[in-house]
């Protein structure tokens, strides 16, 4: 396996990446955070639409860039998993509950999987690996979150004020997504800016490990 899954000149360039993600996961946060009436229906639009855009990146870095052939087909796989998870997501955007419940915890267990398994496996020897260790732990957690609300949730509470209103479990859904994308876009936003600041290289056992190589063949 190579020391880093691109070379020097790709790897200087993977901090837009998550730059990227970011702008997508913040901007899915915003909308659910300041739209009202977070049914089924408008869950499947947002989450299609986030789905699909950062799929179309994560797949689209992926080919052209990593040289590592595991780590391509991963992040491939990750990409394209993505992107038809949107398209279809906006294509049934009216199913209902069951639907919209069984796309986000499908996308989230299979990409959180993906891209966690991606960043285990690199652990030590890529500073971008500590983003995708955590971006697909986040993600797993989303499937097993979803997982966890009841189709048939329906209570009714009273706010402050008089306000009543009824909890669905689409309602809770929503908000994990919208939850999820402002924790995730967040962090990619860190890990981005943290990776162009520190110059984007190897993490220090990588660079080690060439140099050893290197005055070993030199001996």
């Amino acid at each position: 396996m190579p020391s880093i899954p691109f070379d020097g000149a790709k790897h200087d360039r993977y901090w837009m990446v998550p730059i990227l993600r970011a702008v997508i996961a913040l901007a899915t946060a915003g909308v659910v955070t300041f739209t009202q009436g977070h049914s089924s229906q408008f869950g499947l639009v947002v989450f299609g639409v986030f789905t699909l855009l950062s799929g179309a990146i994560v797949g689209a870095f992926a080919f052209p860039n990593f040289s590592d052939t595991v780590t391509r087909a991963f992040f491939l796989g990750q990409g394209i998993i993505g992107v038809v998870t949107g398209v279809f997501s906006l294509l049934v955007s009216g199913g209902g509950l069951s639907i919209f419940l069984y796309v986000v915890t499908l996308w989230a267990a299979l990409t959180g999987f993906l891209e966690l398994y991606s960043g285990i496996r690199w652990r030590g020897r890529l500073a971008a690996a500590k983003d995708w260790t955590a971006v697909g732990a986040f993600t797993v957690l989303l499937a097993i979150a979803t997982l966890l609300v009841p189709p048939g949730l329906e209570q009714r509470f009273a706010a402050p004020g008089g306000v009543e209103g009824v909890l669905r479990a689409d309602i809770v859904v929503v908000g994990l997504v919208g939850a999820y994308a402002a924790i995730v876009g967040v962090y990619l936003v860190i890990g981005g800016l943290s990776l162009r600041w520190a110059g984007k290289r190897p993490v220090a056992g990588a660079v080690t490990d060439d140099t050893t190589g290197t005055a070993g063949a030199a001996s």
